[in-house]
């Protein structure tokens, strides 16, 4: 079988749940509007699952002009996205910029659901961050890179050994990716390409993603569910520098559009 796109998700705002799309607009910076939109705690540091994890609850919905916060326990919120408007002075991991303020509505929504001061904000029109590795490129408000790419081979394998163990199969949204590739035959493959073309849209290997503890947050209900995926890919998927690996961190080199079904042909390999 030939290899393909066979989902892409987007992530409106970082860390809350994603949305599996039919086809997206690829830019610069990744999938149009993934992570177009940050939560940030009192002081501007950017928040994740990483310390809330029932973050993953918050489901956003992108309308005209329009953003609608949906969350268990809490009214739904649809606000008017403010594009341009007051900066704020915002840290994400050693990165500090200006993002722009989505205002007092949603700065409410999120400090009651989170139970802490919290307020929304937007990647401004004047972004500009460089992202790393081996082929750099352009990021909006992810962690350091344009897109994260998985494939079914390699989940397939990581659960294989999770079954062994005893433990319990893992769906794909734990490593929370952009673009899932189903046909490889082998796993990680993912890890071995340098560049490949997917639809319109060219990209360049900029490095493996060394994973948090995200992955053993259960997406379904913003909980901590265990030990797993780490335990297992620690014992095959350690990183020199300390972590486990699951997962490619691509830069985009030619923008364009992306479908699922999208074949997958791979330029340059390791």
């Amino acid at each position: 079988m030939h290899a393909r796109v066979v989902e892409l998700i987007r992530y409106l705002v970082k860390g809350c749940a994603g949305e599996s799309l039919d086809r997206a607009a690829v830019g610069e910076t990744g999938l149009a509007h993934d992570r177009l939109f940050m939560v940030v705690d009192q002081h501007g540091k950017f928040i994740t699952q990483r310390t809330r994890p029932r973050m993953a609850v918050v489901t956003p919905r992108l309308g005209d002009g329009t953003l609608t916060l949906a969350a268990p326990g809490i009214q739904d919120l649809q606000l008017d996205i403010v594009p341009d408007g007051e900066q704020l002075e915002v840290l994400l991991h050693t990165w500090t910029g200006k993002a722009v303020d989505q205002g007092a509505e949603a700065a409410e929504w999120f400090t009651e659901f989170m139970g802490e001061p919290c307020r929304l904000v937007r990647v401004p029109p004047e972004h500009q961050r460089r992202s790393g590795g081996l082929n750099e490129g352009w990021v909006g408000f992810a962690d350091g890179h344009a897109l994260l790419v998985t494939s079914l081979s390699s989940l397939d394998h990581l659960n294989g050994l999770i079954l062994q163990s005893g433990g319990d199969s893992l769906p794909m949204n734990r490593f929370r990716p952009n673009v899932v590739i189903g046909g490889w035959d082998e796993p990680y493959s993912e890890d071995k390409v340098r560049r490949m073309t997917v639809g319109s849209v060219e990209v360049g290997y900029a490095k493996y993603a060394i994973r948090c503890v995200v992955p053993t947050v259960d997406q379904a209900t913003g909980q901590k569910a265990g030990h797993e995926p780490t335990k297992t890919l620690a014992s095959y998927r350690r990183a020199p520098e300390g972590g486990v690996t699951f997962g490619t961190k691509f830069a985009v080199l030619e923008p364009g559009e992306l479908t699922v079904g999208d074949p997958v042909s791979v330029t340059e390999w390791d």
